[in-house]
């Protein structure tokens, strides 16, 4: 039985995109084996939204040559769509594939294995206006399904390479997404997270379509309990979304709005749509649509030009806003990009002060969110206890607010919908009591 072995680096979508094509390899009769063992077949999928991102793909690519000279190494994702000929240039690499036609990535394995020719199969990927289906029946291990429902980007911040290796914004159908997610609901998952490199475009390049439209036929789903998006724009929740919000029952109580800077001077120099006045009327109207939703975001700290009032006003905004956790990162300069070329970059120091200072802010906030639920009752879907998170005789899961939440349990109940009353709350996580079980159901099948 031939083997392969894979290699993910990057985002969650790049995740989905090797657990679809490892299904294809399933399907042509392959074994899938650990990374640092002999395989066959390797495939890095790589990242490229810095440039560390590139240089970790390219360590990666180096190994697997290393581990077996006579395997064929095959390369995709965001780096490869971007540097085919760079990554070619790398000594026993076989096969270099973008974020496109991956369909076609075993006939290709077969040629090469007949051949023993280097291929570059990267397409231009600006010109591709359809959404590349690619169907994940399982996540092994997870009793949350990942749904990926819309590919590529039309925003064009100026930091970010992101739209030149995913091409522009298209979403995949309504109809492949709704049967997608019974497959999922069939399977014994209770939640899916819908999830793309720009979710909440979803529909913009559709007739009168919107992702609004999309979560009102997804909370007809029988047998889907949560629905979570996984990242969207501020400018994205439009009416027609609070108001599917408001009537839903299914949509989780958390969203991830990515605002990325607190002063409206940094966002104008980043190309982001909106204003922090804008962000913040928008974020009010979710919280009165949803009362006690948790709200989490991305920061970017030290942009080109911050100073340290802009930087201020972005802290007391942040503060002000209340999020219930964020994610900060330095800026890093992305070559290729506009905000590479800009003068006034900020010093190092300065920058890994303010996103200390930063992290602490988030903390204080996750912490001040979770107190908020001493004494309420949550319902808690317990996931794998696979890098011994939880002590011995606990379970673990989200809640649909996304508190992490352990509690006293076996690990029967993972993937149950199990009630779970608030006993203790932490930063990072919240100590639980189990009511009950809301109903006795397979788990989701691991495969």
């Amino acid at each position: 039985m031939p083997s392969v072995a894979f290699y993910t680096l990057g985002c969650k979508v790049n995740f989905y995109d090797t657990e679809a094509i490892w299904q294809l390899f399933k399907k042509d009769g392959y074994e899938q084996v650990e990374f640092d063992q002999t395989a066959d077949v390797y495939l890095i999928n790589t990242c490229t939204v810095t440039n560390t991102g590139d240089k970790k793909s390219r360590q990666i690519i180096r190994r697997a040559v290393r581990r077996n000279p006579n395997a064929i190494v095959a390369v995709t994702g965001c780096y490869a769509q971007t540097s085919a000929a760079e990554i070619l240039e790398i000594p026993g690499v076989d096969l270099v594939i973008g974020t496109q036609d991956r369909e076609k990535i075993l006939p290709l394995v077969d040629e090469i294995q007949a051949k023993r020719e280097p291929i570059n199969a990267v397409r231009n990927i600006m010109k591709t206006r359809t959404f590349e289906e690619l169907d994940v029946p399982s996540f092994n291990g997870h009793t949350r399904a990942f749904l990926k429902i819309q590919e590529g980007c039309n925003n064009f911040c100026t930091f970010c390479i992101i739209p030149w290796s995913r091409g522009l914004s298209r979403s995949r159908e309504p109809q492949s997404v709704l049967a997608q997610a019974r497959q999922l609901v069939a399977a014994g998952y209770k939640e899916i997270v819908l999830t793309g490199i720009h979710t909440g475009g979803y529909g913009d390049d559709m007739e009168n379509y919107r992702l609004s439209d999309l979560m009102e036929e997804l909370d007809k789903v029988e047998g889907l309990e949560r629905i979570r998006i996984s990242s969207i724009e501020a400018s994205q929740i439009d009416d027609k979304m609070l108001d599917v919000l408001k009537r839903s029952t299914k949509m989780c109580r958390h969203f991830h709005i990515p605002l990325q800077a607190g002063d409206d001077s940094v966002l104008k120099r980043m190309r982001r749509k909106y204003t922090t006045a804008e962000f913040a009327e928008k974020i009010a109207r979710i919280r009165e649509a949803m009362p006690d939703v948790a709200i989490t975001t991305d920061v970017i700290v030290g942009f080109p030009g911050e100073t340290e009032e802009m930087y201020q006003n972005g802290y007391d905004f942040m503060k002000n806003i209340g999020f219930s956790e964020m994610h900060v990162f330095p800026y890093s300069q992305r070559t290729g990009t506009p905000a590479a070329r800009m003068d006034d970059q900020v010093d190092e120091e300065i920058k890994n002060a303010r996103v200390h200072e930063l992290i602490e802010l988030s903390e204080k906030m996750q912490l001040e969110y979770a107190q908020k639920f001493i004494g309420e009752v949550v319902d808690v879907i317990p996931e794998k206890n696979e890098k011994g998170t939880y002590p011995q005789g606990f379970v673990g899961g989200h809640s649909d607010n996304y508190l992490t939440i352990v509690f006293e349990g076996s690990q029967e109940l993972q993937g149950q919908l199990c009630r779970v009353k608030i006993t203790e709350a932490g930063a990072n996580e919240c100590r639980g009591q189990l009511l009950r079980v809301l109903d006795e159901v397979r788990t989701p099948s691991v495969s």
